[in-house]
């Protein structure tokens, strides 16, 4: 992997951008604005009768209906857009940035169909969830982790962190322990440590200080132009043109300033101390050709922290595998499960 190639590239991409900045693309509003928490609806419903419950029936599912999709009101106030699909061990997916939920389609039809419970969810500012201003940190990821693995009530629960996403899980366990989780997978992760420090040969700060100025100034222009390095079509990977137009659509949807904070968030986060809290069985997967999140300075070093780690490399694999290698990953991830 050339990363003075994606140094180049980044910077090249924030070079050519307008210095005109674009505004955020307004958020599509649905029902939900207009629906309080599960955990207020009876009271709403003695004050406004069954109308009120026909109105946000769109949002919110109770116990007797099938789960597909809803909202969960965090402890402060965000609502987080969340999938709930299938019945049997459960599978939760965190995705990656500048992603959604939607980007485990292939994962979740998959386990789903196959007897597993799967559970994906918005980070706070991306896809459907809200956009607070603040809270872009791995501490609140992982708290609202907790909150949805509690709300749920998920337990003996396998968390696949892709990314950025990767981080997300790994602070998790190390705030709130394993005793729901069964076993852990890290696909393509940003952990351990993703920036250069003096004790870690990571990427340079100031490929995401290129990134970050690139975003400030055309961040729709940006993000089309990152897809070639995500999907490794720059190096021979074949992705529709319709991939690449759903991940732009799905990027536009998140707040400009989740979208920026995350990435100091991801790059600058030391995750080696969460590692040695990694007490289940674990699987890495990494691409070999991982021209955004180098395999030498995560995927290898995450799995040699990990005790009794599971680490496969996938030979000349780009960044985005849940897609671009979406049959090797389920089939990876189910002998994981079933071990």
């Amino acid at each position: 992997m050339d990363f003075g190639a994606m140094i180049i590239h980044v910077r090249r991409i924030a070079g050519r951008m307008s210095a005109a900045p674009v505004g955020d693309r307004q958020r599509v509003q649905t029902t939900r604005r207009s629906c309080k928490p599960i955990r207020a609806l009876s009271a709403n419903l003695r004050a406004g009768g069954p109308n009120r419950l026909a109105e946000c029936r769109s949002v919110f599912i109770n116990s007797s209906q099938e789960r597909t999709m809803a909202l969960l009101e965090l402890r402060d106030g965000t609502e987080l857009y969340y999938k709930d699909w299938g019945s049997g061990k459960p599978i939760l997916f965190i995705h990656g940035w500048p992603l959604s939920a939607d980007m485990w389609d292939a994962q979740m039809l998959f386990f789903a169909e196959r007897g597993y419970r799967t559970v994906a969810f918005d980070r706070r500012g991306f896809g459907r969830s809200s956009q607070p201003w603040t809270g872009y940190d791995y501490d609140t990821f992982a708290d609202d982790i907790a909150d949805i693995v509690n709300h749920l009530n998920l337990k003996d629960v396998t968390p696949v962190g892709f990314s950025m996403g990767g981080g997300d899980i790994a602070r998790y366990v190390a705030r709130h322990g394993t005793s729901r989780v069964a076993k852990f997978v890290l696909l393509s992760a940003v952990t351990p440590l993703f920036v250069k420090t003096a004790d870690h040969d990571g990427v340079d700060k100031s490929v995401f200080d290129g990134i970050k100025a690139g975003l400030v100034k055309d961040r729709a222009q940006f993000l089309d132009d990152f897809s070639p390095l995500f999907y490794g079509t720059n190096h021979g990977t074949k992705v529709s043109q319709g991939v690449f137009k759903q991940t732009l659509q799905i990027a536009l949807q998140a707040s400009v300033k989740a979208t920026i904070d995350c990435v100091t968030a991801f790059s600058e986060t030391d995750f080696r101390p969460d590692m040695a809290k990694i007490n289940v069985p674990t699987l890495v997967i990494h691409g070999e050709d991982d021209q955004v999140v180098p395999f030498p300075y995560t995927g290898k070093l995450a799995a040699e922290m990990i005790k009794g780690a599971k680490l496969k490399i996938y030979p000349g694999a780009p960044h985005a595998t849940a897609t671009t290698h979406a049959d090797q990953v389920n089939a990876d991830l189910l002998a994981f499960l079933k071990a």
